[in-house]
């Protein structure tokens, strides 16, 4: 497991990674379950079978273990992007865009967690904070730059970061509308962000 900057301790072993595994994984679990307010890492150690010590190994508070859980979110999601774009038409940007977004409907309707931590929008519940967004605007970026054949440069980053936010925002609201996603919304969607990054990429 890469380094995750909220862990107290990064795991060196393989069981140490193992145990680590459990504990975001019940975290995870327990997110869906009984929401943030009520997780505790008593719960989470119970669910994940380990000491609640080695909870604490790991992570000082319920704070630190979803940051991490919504960190390895964002390394799954981009595992997951890249993979599909090794197979999608190479200088497609629409064929692009469509895996960056479908992959993200994707988790948000089967990851556990997601819909209360995604990349670390939600924690406080309600809040949207910037930070996530700039997080993956930077790495689609990467990816989409590599996928396209051009540079990663600030204008890039620039219209990414917006489309990011404009998606973002309009998929929150397509899952408060429908709890399995709002398929006109998520149309609107996916027509808005093809309108504006054509302008870009065309």
């Amino acid at each position: 497991m890469p380094h995750v900057t909220s862990l107290r301790r990064a795991p060196v072993q393989r069981r140490s990674a193992e145990r680590l595994t459990r504990i975001l994984d019940a975290c995870a679990a327990l997110l869906d379950e009984v929401g943030y307010d009520a997780l505790t890492t008593r719960a989470v150690a119970e669910r994940a079978d380990v000491p609640i010590g080695s909870v604490y190994r790991f992570f000082g508070n319920k704070r630190q273990m979803a940051d991490a859980l919504a960190q390895r979110n964002l390394r799954h999601y981009a595992e997951h992007v890249t993979a599909r774009l090794q197979k999608a038409p190479p200088d497609d940007w629409r064929a692009a865009m469509d895996v960056v977004l479908d992959e993200y409907l994707g988790m948000k309707r089967t990851a556990p967690g997601f819909a209360l931590v995604d990349f670390g929008n939600q924690i406080p519940v309600g809040t949207r904070r910037t930070a996530p967004n700039t997080r993956v605007a930077d790495r689609l970026t990467e990816l989409v730059a590599g996928h396209l054949g051009r540079a990663p440069d600030d204008d890039l980053r620039r219209v990414l970061l917006v489309a990011v936010e404009s998606a973002d925002t309009l998929i929150q609201l397509a899952f408060r509308t429908d709890p399995h996603g709002d398929p006109a919304i998520i149309r609107e969607t996916r027509e808005l962000l093809r309108a504006y990054l054509g302008r870009v990429l065309d």
